[in-house]
């Protein structure tokens, strides 16, 4: 049996306006924007990257550099996943030694994927600092990893899955909450 959708916790809009909101706290935090660059984890951090980059460079009318990271080999469960693992590229078009890197990613959980992130980061170059920006705040840490920027905080139960749904990959954007039916 697959997942079963139990609710839809965002839809377009408001995935939207969350965006938008961000990108206010984002101005707000990073006074010299020509400091920033954008980072986006594969797959769907990517494009939220990308969304964050264009609502930035309307709002605040600069254009900020925008890459992408690929976590694959830094993942800590390889071993456990029992399949050939599908390497992404990774895509930094800047130098990222002094930057202030915003890293976005869809959903905060366990924050693995963020320490993975982070590993890969430090074998590019040495930041100057490095924030966190994600759509959804999970819970259910097991590394002592926060963000920055938090799109909106759900709490969930661990058998449940949050779903990010976007246009660039899924024909739609949403939100749902997520339960396996057997």
């Amino acid at each position: 049996m697959p997942w079963i959708e139990k609710r839809v916790i965002m839809d377009a809009a408001t995935i939207d306006r969350t965006l938008n909101r961000m990108v206010h706290e984002i101005i707000e935090k990073n006074p010299d924007l020509n400091q920033l660059a954008i980072i986006g984890i594969r797959t769907r951090g990517i494009y939220l990257a990308e969304r964050l980059q264009k609502k930035l460079a309307e709002t605040a009318k600069t254009e900020i550099p925008l890459g992408t990271l690929d976590i694959t080999m830094y993942r800590d469960d390889l071993s456990r996943l029992g399949y050939h693992p599908v390497v992404g590229e990774t895509n930094l078009p800047f130098d990222i030694d002094e930057k202030r890197i915003l890293l976005v990613d869809d959903v905060l959980y366990t924050g693995r994927t963020i320490r993975a992130a982070l590993d890969a980061l430090m074998d590019y170059g040495r930041p100057a600092s490095i924030q966190l920006a994600v759509l959804l705040d999970r819970g259910h840490r097991e590394l002592p990893i926060a963000a920055d920027y938090i799109g909106r905080t759900i709490p969930t139960a661990k058998q449940e899955q949050v779903q990010v749904k976007l246009a660039e990959t899924d024909k739609s954007d949403q939100v749902v909450i997520a339960e396996w039916k057997e």
